[in-house]
């Protein structure tokens, strides 16, 4: 079930590599501060962005395929309009989920997701969640 709320804690409480596409070091984008937030619940996050910029202490990678570990999240801060290409490539790789951001909604990418066996999250920020359900600090 997409946007379950019991895979959407299990998310944010597990310890776990979280590919954030879209990072970048720019302070005044979304995901500058929510990829801060899922650091301070524990996970690890890997910025994915073309610089391949260091952010909080990580370095980037260009690519979801460049990364050398498994991804547990693909946490997907691109337009609605790339946001299926991200979710192929989350799928590609072998990612445990993919977690659209708030605004970014593809029905079709997020079925795809779910027929590979991917939790899927849609429409939602995981900072907002986690103060919702009262997970970290």
């Amino acid at each position: 079930m997409r946007n379950d709320p019991a895979v959407i804690r299990r998310l944010l409480t597990s310890p776990g590599t979280w590919a954030v596409v879209g990072l970048s070091t720019n302070t005044a984008r979304a995901a500058y501060g929510v990829s801060a937030v899922l650091q301070d619940l524990g996970h690890t996050i890997v910025p994915v962005h073309p610089r391949a910029e260091t952010v909080h202490g990580a370095p980037g990678v260009a690519a979801l395929a460049q990364i050398d570990t498994p991804v547990d999240v693909v946490d997907v801060f691109v337009n609605a309009g790339l946001a299926g290409q991200v979710v192929d490539q989350a799928i590609a790789i072998g990612a445990g989920a993919v977690w659209l951001q708030l605004g970014v909604v593809d029905e079709d990418a997020a079925a795809r997701a779910e027929a590979a066996g991917l939790d899927v999250v849609m429409d939602r920020c995981p900072a907002i969640e986690a103060r919702r359900l009262g997970v970290g600090g």
